[in-house]
């Protein structure tokens, strides 16, 4: 027995001593990629020495002695710091990532290929200005710098994930950050999913009447009736079955995971300093890294600091010496569906207004690792390519013997939207802002501007032209073959809304409508606010004059005004009036529930119990209206939306009839409904987080979910790369922290402001950023990280264009030499 004791505590010791070893191995081989950023470094394709100064949370000050340098610097900083981030967003556009990571994301590069938006990019080159074409060759010259001095210096192949994920890199090329922006404009367009949606809903009501209720209008003159699709598509199902499994690294967002964002702007008479101010806060998908990296860099023109995107040689949003400018999602529809009839003898051509056509076709080889290559057919019409039916829930509305294909603004061969970008950057006033921003193409974004006299917010983006007899006016997926549904090019550029130093001296958005013009000048007839702006104007006319503070107080904001307004609506017949009713009743836990309510402001604070008991309600009223009705397709509607409870519960146009269950023998009221969904909340409350109502935290169940796209589910290695912060807000918050919907944690904090800015014309230097994250994509760096609780707080760092502060708190300064 001593014999046999003895050889275990030797081979537990082995174990322990090699397990020490493989992980002080693991950890030397991921820290040799570190960046270190105090160095000098002999470089080709400069024109001059460029030292680039990394401040106390590693935001570079890139200064050189020409734009083309600076551009260099930009490169070299992004890979520095972003190197697998960039190549995975590369491989994502190009419909490249299974042959990195197998089987399971044929279907996302499927989807890609079929958009062909890599190739698009690569012919866009050719349409960009001589200073754009030199600033992507230069910014490519600089990552490119940075990949052959990790593979000279055996720098831990440049990240952690090359460790695990092994695939040659290529050189950066130009087109590649083309395509980067075309893949920002995929992840920020919707318009393609709420055709799709509203399709299925019409055929699955009984009374095509109530779509207006779950799908309404904005408020503003409503639409002329349109066709049910059930006669444009005949054939289909009532109901079918939603998919609501994304692929692994699909780019395109679920509904309600768009585009979204806040800005806004005073002029200098609404501006306690006597200077114009801005805010703004771009929204994204939560990642970790976050999307967004911070940088200064020094041009000709001047300096310039604000925030981009790693790939992309731009600062997308932030100031310089000059100008300031922000963006906000426009919501414009760029997006149709056509529905593109087969021939019945012959099945590779299609109905076009002239006749049959044959589709355009080319064949593409999908490489995946451990498997055989797949080869496509991709397949164009003349409205655009062809999608497979399994994506977007297509199959459910495309009948058989059809196709369906897309029209999208970002499918240009001209895209000249990365030039309009950098253009933007040496602006010196609003008007040379307005010329720059001619260039974009897409994403269509409300570019807001300030210059040191005046404010303006332009809609920027292709927008295109419709026939005003176009069938479902681009609401509802519709015959290709019919002329009058066909884009006809695209409308001028002066045709984009603009608002010029208006008289009010504020201007901004949130999302929400921003003009009223009848079709086909409408812009959209899907907009993403109609709750946050209400509060916004609220806060902005609610002061006479505005400073640097009062903005970030609204931007800050955690009061919901759908809260406001929805639970006195709903809960109208519940308060105070049961009768007393004993502990660990369901009747004594709704009584418990609605007194916290009653005394609640609908601030969204995370150390607060009313903003779960309020969404967990809000979420089971929904359910319970909209379940019998739409079946499985119920499951479509994963966010409440504010618009359709309160349309129900006032009685508009009769949408009081959702309140009643179809399948049962009893009439429902509204207020049967409030009470039992009430009962479902707290049920669910109690199963998931206790039944001490007065001790809940909104931020337990609001949890902001930075998690890494590819190690974010690796047992073990999550808990080092993903970042988790409680935080405020909600739903309809300016301080907006869109939640995921779905169980088993649908209040998770999955899609918000990754970037805050506030900018200060009457004192500069005073402007203050923030990200979400960190600076460095590195999980073993101190800058991985580092800026989340500070971002969570809501505390912000100084954006200032004095080199002097930044060198008086470096980390270090790299300087990169000619050889």
């Amino acid at each position: 027995m001593a014999l046999l004791f003895r050889w275990l505590l030797r081979l537990v010791s082995a174990a322990l001593v090699f397990g020490v070893i493989g992980v002080l191995l693991i950890y030397y081989l991921a820290s040799r990629s570190l960046p270190e950023y105090d160095k000098t470094l002999a470089v080709s394709g400069t024109t001059a020495e460029i030292e680039i100064v990394r401040d106390n949370h590693a935001v570079p000050h890139i200064m050189a002695l020409s734009d083309r340098d600076a551009f260099f610097g930009l490169g070299y900083v992004h890979a520095q710091d972003r190197l697998w981030q960039m190549l995975l967003l590369r491989r994502t556009v190009q419909g490249r990532l299974s042959e990195v990571f197998g089987a399971r994301t044929v279907e996302t590069d499927t989807l890609l290929r079929r958009l062909d938006l890599y190739p698009l990019s690569v012919r866009s080159v050719e349409a960009q200005d001589a200073a754009t074409l030199d600033a992507l060759e230069s910014y490519a010259a600089g990552v490119n710098a940075r990949i052959e001095e990790i593979n000279a210096q055996s720098l831990g192949r440049g990240a952690p994930e090359f460790f695990l994920f092994n695939a040659p890199i290529s050189p950066w090329q130009p087109a590649d950050s083309i395509a980067l922006v075309k893949l920002m404009a995929l992840q920020l367009s919707g318009h393609l999913t709420e055709e799709v949606l509203r399709a299925r809903v019409s055929l699955a009501l009984d009374d095509p009447t109530r779509l207006s209720d779950l799908l309404p209008d904005l408020p503003g003159p409503g639409v002329a009736a349109l066709p049910e699709y059930a006669q444009l598509a005949p054939g289909l199902p009532r109901y079918t079955e939603t998919r609501t499994r994304q692929a692994f690294l699909n780019p395109v967002p679920p509904r309600g995971l768009a585009g979204a964002s806040n800005a806004w702007a005073a002029s200098p008479d609404r501006s306690a300093g006597g200077g114009t101010l801005l805010a703004n806060d771009p929204h994204l998908g939560f990642a970790a890294p976050t999307p967004w990296y911070l940088a200064r860099l020094e041009l000709q023109s001047g300096g310039v600091v604000g925030a981009g995107i790693p790939g992309i040689p731009a600062i997308m949003v932030g100031r310089s010496e000059a100008l300031a400018w922000g963006l906000t999602s426009s919501y414009l529809d760029d997006q149709d569906l056509f529905l593109e009839q087969l021939d019945p003898d012959n099945p590779e051509r299609y109905r076009t207004a002239d006749g049959t056509r044959p589709f355009e076709t080319r064949k593409s080889i999908i490489q995946i690792k451990d498997a055989q290559p797949i080869t496509i057919t991709l397949r164009w019409t003349q409205n655009g390519p062809v999608l497979p039916r399994s994506v977007y829930n297509l199959g459910a509305i495309t009948p058989p013997g059809h196709v369906m294909a897309l029209s999208w603004t970002a499918l240009s061969d001209a895209d000249t939207s990365i030039t309009g970008a950098i253009a933007l950057m040496t602006a010196k006033s609003i008007e040379e802002g307005f010329d720059a921003a001619r260039a974009y193409i897409a994403p269509s974004q409300n570019l807001v501007m300030i210059d040191e006299a005046g404010i303006a917010m332009k809609t920027v983006g292709a927008m295109p032209r419709r026939d005003p007899g176009h069938e479902t006016r681009g609401r509802l997926p519709a015959p290709g073959w019919v002329e009058a549904n066909r884009w006809q090019g695209m409308l001028p550029f002066s045709a984009n809304p603009e608002f010029v130093s208006p008289p009010g001296g504020i201007v901004g958005n949130t999302n929400n409508k921003v003009v009223d013009r009848p079709f086909p000048m409408h812009v959209s007839f899907d907009w993403g606010d109609s709750q946050r702006v209400q509060r916004w104007t609220a806060m902005m006319q609610g002061r006479e004059v505005h400073t640097r503070d009062s903005f970030i107080e609204a931007q800050l904001d955690t009061v919901s005004q759908a809260a406001r307004t929805l639970l006195p609506l709903v809960g109208r017949d519940l308060w105070f009036t049961e009768e007393a009713a004993p502990e660990g009743t369901p009747a004594r836990a709704r009584q418990r529930a609605l007194a916290l309510l009653a005394e609640w402001n609908g601030e969204m604070n995370e150390h607060m119990p009313e903003p779960l008991i309020y969404a967990a309600w809000m979420r089971a009223v929904q359910e319970r209206l909209i379940r019998d009705d739409l079946g499985p397709l119920a499951d479509a509607f994963v966010h409440v939306e504010p618009l359709f409870i309160e349309r129900v519960f006032r009685g508009v146009g009769g949408a009081e009839a959702w309140c009643d269950i179809a399948r049962s023998t009893l009439t429902e009221s509204c207020s049967d409904i409030a009470r039992m969904a009430l009962d479902d909340a707290l049920l669910w409350i109690d199963e998931n987080y206790g039944t001490a109502l007065e001790s809940l935290r909104w931020g337990d169940a609001h949890q902001a979910t930075h998690d890494h796209p590819i190690l974010g589910e690796v047992p073990v290695l999550r808990y080092f790369v993903n970042i988790r912060q409680s935080t405020s807000g909600g739903d309809h918050t300016l301080q907006r922290g869109r939640s995921s919907g779905r169980d088993p944690t649908p209040f998770h904090n999955v899609h918000g402001a990754g970037y805050r800015g506030v900018y200060d014309f009457n004192d500069p230097d005073s402007s203050v950023f923030i990200t979400a994250t960190g600076q460095s994509g590195h999980f073993l760096s101190r800058h991985y990280d580092d800026l989340g609780q500070l971002w969570r707080r809501g505390e912000y760092v100084p954006m200032s264009l004095d080199i002097g502060l930044a060198r008086a708190a470096s980390v270090g300064i790299t300087r990169l030499t000619k050889p």
